[in-house]
Protein backbone atom coordinates (compact mmCIF):
# COMPACT_ATOMS: atom_id res chain seq x y z
CA UNK A 1 0.00 0.00 0.00
CA UNK A 2 1.32 3.44 -0.81
CA UNK A 3 0.72 6.57 -2.81
CA UNK A 4 2.32 8.10 -5.88
CA UNK A 5 4.01 11.42 -6.29
CA UNK A 6 5.24 12.53 -9.70
CA UNK A 7 8.17 10.19 -10.40
CA UNK A 8 8.21 8.65 -6.90
CA UNK A 9 6.51 5.87 -5.01
CA UNK A 10 6.28 6.17 -1.24
CA UNK A 11 5.20 3.04 0.63
CA UNK A 12 3.42 3.23 3.94
CA UNK A 13 5.33 1.24 6.55
CA UNK A 14 4.55 0.26 10.10
CA UNK A 15 6.82 1.51 12.85
CA UNK A 16 8.18 -2.03 13.23
CA UNK A 17 9.09 -2.20 9.52
CA UNK A 18 10.97 1.10 9.74
CA UNK A 19 13.08 -0.27 12.59
CA UNK A 20 15.03 -2.65 10.34
CA UNK A 21 18.63 -1.43 10.05
CA UNK A 22 20.10 -0.92 6.61
CA UNK A 23 21.63 -4.14 5.31
CA UNK A 24 19.30 -6.37 7.36
CA UNK A 25 16.10 -8.29 6.77
CA UNK A 26 13.38 -8.95 9.35
CA UNK A 27 12.07 -12.52 9.47
CA UNK A 28 9.53 -14.22 11.73
CA UNK A 29 10.40 -17.66 13.08
CA UNK A 30 8.70 -20.19 15.30
CA UNK A 31 5.88 -22.67 15.41
CA UNK A 32 3.09 -21.45 17.71
CA UNK A 33 4.59 -18.15 18.79
CA UNK A 34 6.49 -16.22 16.10
CA UNK A 35 9.63 -14.32 17.07
CA UNK A 36 11.14 -11.54 14.96
CA UNK A 37 14.83 -11.80 14.01
CA UNK A 38 17.08 -9.40 12.10
CA UNK A 39 19.42 -11.16 9.70
CA UNK A 40 22.10 -9.62 7.47
CA UNK A 41 21.14 -9.61 3.79
CA UNK A 42 24.44 -11.38 3.11
CA UNK A 43 22.70 -14.54 4.43
CA UNK A 44 20.59 -14.57 1.26
CA UNK A 45 23.60 -15.94 -0.65
CA UNK A 46 24.07 -18.87 1.70
CA UNK A 47 22.75 -22.31 0.65
CA UNK A 48 21.73 -22.97 4.29
CA UNK A 49 19.57 -19.85 4.41
CA UNK A 50 18.27 -20.45 0.88
CA UNK A 51 16.94 -23.83 2.05
CA UNK A 52 14.93 -22.00 4.72
CA UNK A 53 13.58 -19.63 2.06
CA UNK A 54 12.53 -22.59 -0.10
CA UNK A 55 10.64 -24.04 2.87
CA UNK A 56 8.92 -20.67 3.39
CA UNK A 57 7.96 -20.54 -0.30
CA UNK A 58 6.57 -24.08 -0.23
CA UNK A 59 4.49 -23.44 2.89
CA UNK A 60 3.32 -19.86 2.41
CA UNK A 61 3.98 -18.88 -1.21
CA UNK A 62 3.77 -15.10 -1.24
CA UNK A 63 1.08 -14.91 1.46
CA UNK A 64 2.98 -14.56 4.72
CA UNK A 65 0.58 -14.41 7.70
CA UNK A 66 2.81 -12.10 9.76
CA UNK A 67 3.00 -9.51 7.00
CA UNK A 68 6.72 -10.17 6.67
CA UNK A 69 8.88 -13.12 5.70
CA UNK A 70 7.89 -16.10 7.86
CA UNK A 71 10.31 -19.02 8.13
CA UNK A 72 8.50 -22.31 8.97
CA UNK A 73 10.94 -23.89 11.41
CA UNK A 74 11.56 -23.98 15.12
CA UNK A 75 13.36 -21.10 16.74
CA UNK A 76 16.13 -23.48 17.80
CA UNK A 77 16.69 -24.73 14.23
CA UNK A 78 16.82 -21.14 12.95
CA UNK A 79 19.35 -20.17 15.63
CA UNK A 80 21.50 -23.19 14.69
CA UNK A 81 21.50 -22.09 11.03
CA UNK A 82 22.37 -18.48 11.86
CA UNK A 83 25.07 -19.62 14.29
CA UNK A 84 26.58 -21.73 11.50
CA UNK A 85 26.46 -18.76 9.12
CA UNK A 86 28.10 -16.48 11.69
CA UNK A 87 31.01 -18.88 12.05
CA UNK A 88 31.80 -18.85 8.30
Amino acid sequence: MGFRLPGKFIAKQSAEARNVPKGYLAVYVGEAQKKRFMVPISYLKSPLFQNLLIQAEEEFGFDHPMGGLTIPCTEEAFIDVTRSLNSL
